[in-house]
């Protein structure tokens, strides 16, 4: 009788344990939801180096680009161009 008892103590002790434990049923539940958010992460952050590698190679190489991003960003217009003014 004794043994039977020890066996379903030992039984429940092992049951928590795989449950909860350090790699239990319930880490590797925690784990893979956080391994899943860090690879939506990278993705987005391959997206985002794509995108500006692409600006990066419009910028050495297209002229028209570099005036576009001059015009809206900067301000800047090019000779001939009529510069309009509110007041405010």
């Amino acid at each position: 009788m004794k043994i039977g008892k020890f066996l379903i103590l030992f039984l429940i002790v092992m049951a928590v344990l795989i449950t909860f434990g350090n790699r239990g049923v319930v880490d590797n539940y925690l784990m893979s939801k956080k391994l899943a958010r860090l690879k939506s992460e990278t993705r987005e952050i391959i997206l985002a180096n794509n995108e500006l590698k692409r600006k990066i190679t419009l910028l050495r190489n297209n002229i028209n680009y570099i005036e576009t991003i001059a015009r809206d960003e900067l301000g800047m217009v090019k000779k001939g161009d009529i510069v309009y003014r509110w007041a405010k």
